[in-house]
């Protein structure tokens, strides 16, 4: 068994009285860590900083925190803010999201990803260090910036990444990865790149799981969720390199012509339970398993759709 065992949050469908609740709950039932996500709900750092309080056991982590949105001066306060309130047990993961998150909706454009995220971790090892920062980026300009806070320990920073370039990216110049929308079998084909930059980098991944529900309905929710997501261009794009083009050709057609209805119809059962893992909550955790075995460090499930977190969050938990 994996020494790490994740969950994204903060959870749909409960009240603060009840979220914290729960989080007060997960080291008891054997989770290490909780990861949160920034699209369109909660912001990546708040339900950290909650949790932070709730339970002092558990690692926390972003996954991701876009390097478009926030300035970087910001971006590194933040960071700084949450290392210092959880010394030792915080980790800054970033990526570039994605066109619809940066551009659509925050009228940010979406160039250079890649130079990006290379840029902000180099001005963020810097400013998490302390040091002063005037520098001319090939993506921004930092003239004069001297952080008001320093955490005792600069927290790991991790790139969320898809394909070669960036995992590379994130094996050279940070400690490690994040992942997400892949198979156990694709992280085999993912992670080389990573320890390409060396030994001991981390591999968060994002799985995103619906326990005891049965298959008609799990693969239904399992297909909405694939659409709005692999038609995104980035994920198309990982997905194509990872040899899904036949069988998801069909959706991307679809999609394209504007059809959504078919879109979502055409997506075959055989991706959507590699790609979304239903059935029994002992099934789900095997499976989990799978990809620690395949090269993941970190396992970060993602609840899609329960309709009780809690009793979810609870039957996936490694100690029952």
């Amino acid at each position: 068994m994996t020494a790490r065992w994740g969950l994204t949050v903060p959870l749909d469908g409960l009240d603060p009285a009840e979220r914290r609740a729960l989080i007060e709950e997960l080291p008891d039932l054997g989770y290490t860590d909780v990861w949160s996500a920034e699209a369109n709900g909660a912001d990546a750092f708040t339900p950290l900083a909650l949790a932070s309080q709730w339970a002092p056991a558990l690692r926390l982590g972003t996954a991701i925190v876009p390097v478009y949105t926030r300035g970087p001066a910001t971006l590194a306060m933040s960071a700084a803010t949450l290392a210092e309130a959880a010394p030792g047990r915080f980790a800054l993961g970033i990526g570039t999201s994605s066109d619809v998150i940066v551009r659509r909706w925050n009228g940010i454009p979406f160039t250079e990803p890649y130079r990006r995220v290379r840029d902000t971790i180099s001005f963020l090892r810097a400013a998490l260090a302390g040091e002063k920062v005037s520098a001319d980026y090939d993506t921004f300009q930092v003239h004069g910036f001297t952080p008001g806070v320093v955490p005792e320990f600069a927290p790991p920073i991790l790139v969320a990444a898809l394909r070669p370039g960036m995992l590379r990216l994130a094996g050279r110049r940070a400690d490690g990865a994040i992942i997400n929308w892949l198979s156990a079998e694709d992280v085999r084909s993912v992670v080389p790149y990573v320890h390409e930059g060396g030994a001991g980098k981390e591999i968060v991944a994002r799985i995103f799981v619906l326990p005891d529900t049965d298959e008609v309905t799990a693969r239904a929710i399992g297909r909405r969720a694939i659409a709005a997501y692999l038609n995104v261009p980035v994920y198309r794009a990982f997905h194509e390199w990872l040899g899904r083009a036949e069988l998801l050709g069909p959706m991307w057609k679809a999609w394209d012509e504007g059809d959504r209805k078919a879109a979502v119809a055409a997506i075959p059962d055989p991706v959507v339970d590699d790609l979304v893992l239903h059935g029994p909550a002992e099934y789900c955790r095997e499976q989990v398993q799978r990809y620690v075995d395949a090269g993941v460090s970190t396992p970060a499930i993602a609840l899609l759709g329960a309709a009780d977190p809690v009793a979810a969050v609870r039957a996936l938990a490694p100690r029952r």
